[in-house]
C-alpha cells in the first residue's frame, strides 16, 4: 500500500509557541504551572504536559494565589485578563499572535463606529475569547443563512473578522453574502487569514487527487482537524478523523491502494508515525511526502521566558 503524507501537516507556529511557553515556564518556575483551558486541542499534547507538571483548569478560580498561569493558544476574553490582574496572578499569554491580530482588528473597527460581525463557530474558545476582547456587542454568523437573518439596515457601517481556524475557502461564501447585503462594509485582507489553516487545507485538496482514503490525525474537538476531514469528504474521498493508530479501522482500507495522511495544527508528528505503524501492522507500506508549501514562520516567546 502506498502512503502519501500531506505537506504541510501537523503543528503550526502558534501551537509550537504555546507548547514551548508551558514547557519553558515549567523549567523556569518549576511545577505546577496552571493552564486555562487545553493549551491546544490535542489530548496527547495535554497529557504529556500534565506529566511534566502542568495543571489544566477551565476557570481561574481553580488557580491558587500567585501561581504561574498560562492562557491557551485560543485566546481569552478581557474579563479573564481582568480577573487575573485583580488576583495578581503572574500570567504568560500563549494566545496565537494571529488570534491577537484578529482581536486588534475587531477593536479598530469598533473604534471607527462600525458594527462588528464575527464569522466563526459558536462555543469555540477562540470565538468566545474574541467576542470577549471587543468592547462592544459582536454579531456571530456561522452560515450564509445567518447573514440573511441579520437585522441591520443595509447602509449600516459594518465590518467583519473571522475565526483563524477557518480558511479563505471556508469563509468566502459568507463574506460574499455580507458584501451583497451591506453597502458600507470593511474586512481584513485575505492575506490576514491564518496561513497555516489555508496551507493545511490546500494540502488536503492536493492529497485527495492521489489517494483512495484520507486519514486526518487530530482531536475530535479540534476545529481545524474536523475541517480537514470535511474537505476530503467534500471532494469525494472517504475521510476519517483519528486520534492515533489505535483508532484505525482496517475495514476503511479494504479496497484502498493509496492512503493519504494529514494532521491538524495541534497534532504532533509522533501521532502521524503511530498511524503509519498501525498501517504497517495491516500490510507492507511505502511512504512518501507530497510536495507542498514549506512553512518556516516562528513566533517570538514572551520576554519573561527569554530573559536571562
Amino acid at each position: 500500500m502506498e502512503v502519501f503524507l500531506a505537506q504541510p501537516r501537523g503543528f503550526c507556529a502558534g501551537v509550537v509557541r504555546a507548547i514551548e511557553i508551558v514547557e519553558r515556564a515549567l523549567q523556569k518556575y518549576g511545577p505546577p504551572v496552571y493552564v486555562r483551558h487545553e493549551i491546544v486541542h490535542n489530548k496527547y499534547v495535554v497529557e504529556s504536559l500534565k506529566k511534566k507538571g502542568a495543571i489544566f483548569v477551565e476557570n481561574l478560580s481553580e488557580v491558587p494565589a500567585r501561581a504561574v498561569t498560562v492562557f491557551s493558544a485560543h485566546g481569552v476574553a478581557r474579563s479573564v485578563e481582568e480577573e487575573a490582574e485583580a488576583r495578581d496572578l503572574p500570567v504568560l499569554n500563549a494566545t496565537c499572535p494571529l488570534v491577537t491580530k484578529v482581536h486588534n482588528q475587531g477593536k479598530r473597527y469598533i473604534s471607527r463606529g462600525r458594527t462588528l460581525i464575527l464569522i466563526g463557530h459558536a462555543g469555540h474558545p477562540e470565538v468566545e475569547g474574541t467576542m470577549g476582547q471587543v468592547p462592544a456587542p459582536v454579531l456571530l454568523v456561522q452560515s450564509v443563512q445567518d447573514v440573511a437573518e441579520l437585522r441591520l439596515p443595509t447602509d449600516a457601517p459594518v465590518a467583519y473578522i473571522t475565526q483563524t481556524t477557518l480558511s479563505v475557502d471556508d469563509t468566502k461564501d459568507i463574506i460574499t453574502a455580507l458584501q451583497a447585503k451591506f453597502t458600507d462594509i470593511q474586512g481584513p485582507d485575505t492575506r490576514d487569514i491564518c496561513y497555516a489553516t489555508q496551507n493545511h487545507q490546500s494540502a488536503v485538496r492536493d492529497l485527495s487527487k492521489l489517494v483512495d482514503v484520507i486519514l486526518v490525525v487530530g482531536a475530535a474537538n479540534s476545529s481545524n482537524s474536523n475541517r480537514l476531514r470535511e474537505i476530503g469528504t467534500e471532494v469525494g474521498v472517504a475521510s476519517y478523523l483519528i486520534a492515533d493508530g489505535s483508532e484505525l479501522n482496517p475495514d476503511w482500507l479494504k479496497d484502498a491502494k493509496a492512503v493519504g495522511i494529514t494532521a491538524g495544527a495541534s497534532a504532533p508528528e509522533v501521532l502521524v508515525d503511530d498511524v503509519i505503524e498501525a498501517l504497517r501492522r495491516i500490510g507492507p507500506v511505502s511512504v512518501s511526502v507530497v510536495p507542498g508549501r514549506e512553512e518556516n514562520i516562528e513566533f517570538r516567546l514572551p520576554a519573561e521566558l527569554t530573559a536571562g
